[in-house]
């Protein structure tokens, strides 16, 4: 236990000792969620939902992995909504983190290499790590340099896979989806992998992403946690993928599935969500105003650079006072020095809290 207290007293002196946080309050602007199109606190849609529950469709439990549960309609009524709208099978799983930890290290191999974006997610580098792989990065959406991996490396391995996301959780930023494909075309063996977490719901036609119609992505992850407000996760692939992540996916094979009414509620949300474009124009237009004023280029998620973890603690704080939350962004979440307030937007805000924020943000500067 003595090595446990010393890694808390050490995380504490450097600022980066972690707590669960409460609720802001009432009245408390929460810029920290990624309920980007602001369908969390709507009362009308859940009403909506309940409304169509009976006792034998309201199933709070799969009591089994999905090979085993007895009830599959809600997930298959999802899987098959979620195919018409990509083009292409899909496959559910329990979260994001279980997608990426379970399909990459699935892909693994002694044969196989990766190629990842420095800045991917921490369940696509628990995927590498459990892959067994060898794997490289490249530098953040710096194509010369995958492309270089890819032909310095590539030959080597029978199958490459590229890794990247087409939103970047903390800094917002996008990558180039068409730059990667034609990174991929370069060489026979190479296939592309994008996770979407961050751009579902919010970008693309429908909210599909920024990679739902291009026919060069192998392995599409969208998150169902965030701005479609519900739990889960899909990956979008083709046939043959999809059997073999059922048969080899450890993540998929060996979790209790999500509870059918929660699959059921996802897809009347996603129903919805797809033709929600005013919601995705809201949020557009919220993200150019707080952009203009604080000087970034516009995002829905926008990275507000402290660059010391103590500091950023504290400016947290600071907001919170004023009625504004966001969190702070630590290491090893992000490198040392580059400590931030991260900003995430939701079309729910009104233009009185936009304000609000903006001049919270504001009084940071001075």
């Amino acid at each position: 236990m003595k090595a446990v207290s010393d890694t808390l007293r050490k995380l504490e002196a450097s600022g980066n000792l972690r707590t669960l946080p409460a609720s802001g309050g009432e009245g408390v602007i929460d810029l920290s969620s990624n309920d980007y199109l602001g369908l969390a606190a709507d009362r009308s849609l859940r009403r909506e939902f309940l409304e169509t529950l009976t006792e034998d469709s309201f199933l709070p439990t799969s009591s089994a992995s999905r090979l085993l549960a007895g009830s599959q309609e809600a997930y298959a009524g999802l899987e098959n909504f979620l195919a018409g709208l990509y083009g292409a099978p899909a496959l559910l799983f329990n979260s994001g983190y279980h997608a990426n930890t379970g399909m990459v290290a699935a892909l693994g191999g002694k044969d196989t290499l990766f190629v990842a974006d420095k800045l991917v997610h921490a369940s696509i580098i628990d995927g590498l790590t459990l892959s067994g792989s060898e794997f490289r990065r490249f530098r953040h959406n710096d194509m010369a340099h995958l492309e270089k991996i890819l032909t310095d490396c590539g030959s080597r391995y029978g199958r490459v896979v590229i890794i990247a996301e087409s939103v970047y959780s903390m800094d917002g930023d996008r990558a180039d989806i068409d730059a990667l494909v034609r990174a991929k075309r370069l060489h026979s063996n190479v296939l592309l992998y994008v996770d979407e977490a961050h751009a579902v719901g919010v970008l693309g036609e429908q909210g599909l992403g920024l990679a739902a119609h291009n026919h060069g992505v192998d392995i599409l992850v969208g998150t169902l946690g965030k701005a479609l407000a519900s739990a889960g996760a899909y990956a979008v692939m083709n046939d043959t993928l999809r059997r073999f992540m059922v048969n080899r996916c450890r993540s998929l094979i060996f979790s209790t599935a999500l509870p059918p009414v929660q699959a059921a509620w996802t897809e009347f949300v996603m129903r919805r969500a797809v033709l929600m474009d005013d919601r995705r124009r809201r949020l557009a237009d919220i993200a150019g105003r707080i952009g203009e004023a604080l000087g970034k280029e516009p995002s829905h998620i926008m990275p507000f650079i402290v660059g010391d973890a103590a500091r950023t603690v504290e400016l947290s704080r600071q907001l919170l006072s004023d009625g504004v939350k966001v969190l702070p962004i630590r290491t090893p979440t992000v490198p040392p020095g580059t400590e931030r307030l991260r900003i995430s937007l939701s079309a729910a805000l009104t233009d009185a809290e936009t304000d609000k924020a903006i001049a919270a943000f504001k009084g940071l500067l001075v």
